[in-house]
């Protein structure tokens, strides 16, 4: 690995003579709803170009997210199967995941929020934002906020322009992937089509059994100018997971479950750019069909939700130094489910954000206050900082966030007649709240390269999480066996967490048909519980993690190569032989070759070591997997 890094930073040095430079500052929406530049936010913010997917060796978008600095992807399965995304520990519940600005997260569970119902093809750019933006977005944005923004909702473009892309790849283990994308631009309507698509017949995991994966996205948009200024943009997709999930929530041998999960997204934008000021209106209907197979002797547990949401947004330039916006939120979730029950809830808020621009200085105070049926009324305040110096941005922020329990916290195995063991849900959990501090750096030691230094503290109380819990101890005990031990969702009366993280930038056009691109970053965290039993998720994870990116290309051939290094505590299921290593590196690299203008070929190697890994434990992710195909560009 110190070889590895060795020849990343050699690489930055040795193509200091290149002539152009990439944006290392761009305009980024997710921090304030506004068009900032990344510098003038006082957030530690990455933005990723939607044509990475492409050029990476990855699958989906939550292996895209796995490589991102700071961003901790703990993976069930490959390509799409299930992740839980982590930032700056804590749970995976405390991500907040947005697409176009409006909420992602599933009223079901948490584990849902990898589940990106949009096509790779359709992504204009994700930016994703670590630490707190409870203010500005409300609940489960406790550790960071990942906004996937397309092109169809993204800046309208006038001019004529159709691009048509199709990929297929082969790999081994059966594996058969189809990426495909339609844009088209044009004075009145901007349209968009994608689909991909991942099957596998899968590695062996425990038994006979193999890891098999059926998953499948279809989205289409469309944004129409109309009079006034006023923009439609319409979006509706489809995304379909069917995989084999044997352990990914217990370590008992019996345990060979299946899953299904289907989401409908329907989504509606009506906005306004006039002069200095400019209004928004967004309405969300989601529906999610979740299935869960045990084992085949057992009864499937069936989930069906629903997300509505309405939101208005409004902001304006008042003069040169200062802006204003504010918006108001209002949204019901409902849950019809065999084994959780019947149940909704309503939540609603209201917001605002003034940014100050005076010479070097930055400052963005936020406010909302959050209603909410299951607890009450909440003020969440948040204030940034930057401070610009010549090519020297200081920044810093605070904030107050807060979460409450989804329905699998709260009513998880409720509904069974007997109950032998897993996780059990709890009514009675009361609300997360938590304070983060933050202060870090941005060094922009050239055009072509950025260094950042963060640190940040999150001071939590009422953490929801699973603990293992006995009989006797069970709070509600109708359903269970005498005996049995639980994983009870709980309240965790203290829990801190501080870390530190590094991060480098170098993006550079060295010529005209040559280019290089190097995304580096390394996160320490360390978490203090006053749990005395660990809890589930907090302990799971990293505490060191490293990861990197890097694509060169040059005239018809790119490489690109990822790696991650991850320290954590180490587990261990006699049950099932599962064990969580204490650390693990994971390394791939895709090579493309262009064999005529649009025609493409490539080979993809996952996993080039071929090490023995999980991310969570008792779900064994896959060895060495190598793959082939082409592409397509019209």
């Amino acid at each position: 690995m110190r070889n590895l890094l060795f020849f990343l930073l050699f690489s930055v040095f040795i193509n200091s003579y290149a002539q152009n430079s990439l944006d290392l500052d761009p305009i980024t929406l997710t921090n304030s709803r506004n068009p900032q530049k990344l510098s003038e936010t006082g957030r530690s913010i990455t933005v990723l170009d939607g044509s990475l997917f492409k050029q990476l060796p990855v699958f989906s978008i939550d292996e895209l997210l796995k490589y991102v600095p700071g961003v901790e992807v703990q993976s069930r399965g490959p390509m799409g199967a299930q992740s839980d995304i982590v930032m700056r520990g804590g749970t995976f519940q405390q991500v907040l995941v947005l697409v176009d600005g409006i909420k992602l997260n599933d009223p079901i569970t948490g584990h849902f929020s990898s589940y990106i119902p949009i096509a790779p093809s359709e992504i204009e750019r994700i930016e994703i934002l670590r630490g707190p933006a409870a203010a500005i977005y409300g609940s489960e944005a406790v550790g960071g906020v990942i906004n996937v923004i397309t092109k169809t909702f993204n800046q309208y473009k006038k001019e004529k322009n159709t691009v048509a892309k199709v990929g297929l790849a082969l790999g081994e283990f059966g594996l058969i992937n189809s990426n495909a994308g339609f844009n088209s631009t044009g004075p009145k309507i901007n349209s968009s089509i994608g689909i991909l698509s991942n099957n596998a017949s899968g590695q062996l995991l425990r038994g006979p059994t193999r890891g098999y994966l059926y998953n499948h996205t279809m989205s289409a948009s469309v944004a129409i100018l109309l009079k006034y200024n006023w923009q439609l943009s319409l979006r509706s997709s489809y995304d379909s997971r069917d995989f084999a999930a044997q352990n990914f929530y217990t370590t008992y041998k019996s345990d060979t479950a299946t899953e299904k999960v289907n989401t409908w997204w329907n989504q509606l934008q009506l906005k306004q750019q006039k002069g200095k000021y400019k209004q928004q209106i967004d309405l969300l209907y989601k529906e999610t069909y979740d299935q869960y197979l045990y084992n085949p002797r057992s009864i499937a547990n069936e989930n069906k939700s629903k997300l509505l949401m309405i939101q208005y947004l409004y902001s304006q330039k008042l003069n040169q130094q200062l802006n204003l916006s504010f918006g108001a939120q209002l949204d019901k979730r409902f849950i019809n489910s065999n084994d959780r029950g019947n149940h909704s809830t309503q939540h609603g808020a209201v917001f605002g954000n003034i940014l100050f621009n005076q010479n070097d200085w930055k400052i963005a105070p936020s406010l909302r206050l959050d209603l909410d049926e299951n607890y009450g009324t909440a003020l969440l305040p948040q204030l940034n900082i930057a401070y610009q110096l010549n090519r020297l941005t200081l920044r810093t922020n605070v904030g107050k966030a807060i979460r409450g329990a989804d329905f699998t916290e709260r009513f998880n195995n409720y509904n069974k007649t007997i109950v032998s063991g897993g996780s059990i849900g709890n009514p009675n959990l009361d609300t997360e709240n938590s304070w983060s501090y933050e202060t870090g750096v941005d060094l922009l030691v050239s055009n072509f390269l950025k260094l950042s230094a963060t640190g940040f503290y999150r001071d939590q109380n009422n953490v929801i999480d699973f603990v293992n819990t006995p009989y006797a101890a069970m709070p509600r005990k109708d359903n269970l066996v005498v005996g049995s031990n639980y994983a009870l969702a709980k309240n965790i009366q203290k829990l801190t967490t501080k870390g530190i993280e590094f991060e480098l930038a170098y993006k550079t056009k060295i010529s005209s048909d040559e280019n290089l691109l190097i995304n580096t970053g390394v996160t320490f965290l360390k978490s203090i519980s006053t749990e005395s039993t660990p809890s589930f998720y907090i302990i799971s994870h990293a505490r060191i993690l490293l990861q990197s990116n890097l694509i060169y290309a040059c005239k018809k051939f790119s490489l690109a190569t990822n790696f991650i290094y991850k320290k954590r505590d180490a587990l261990s299921a006699s049950a099932i032989d599962a064990s969580i290593s204490r650390d693990y590196f994971l390394w791939n690299t895709k090579v493309n070759y262009k064999i005529v203008k649009k025609l493409e070929i490539f080979i993809s190697i996952n996993n080039i070591t071929n090490i023995i890994y999980s991310d969570l434990l008792g779900s064994r992710m896959p060895g060495r997997w190598s793959t082939a195909g082409v592409n397509f560009n019209f």
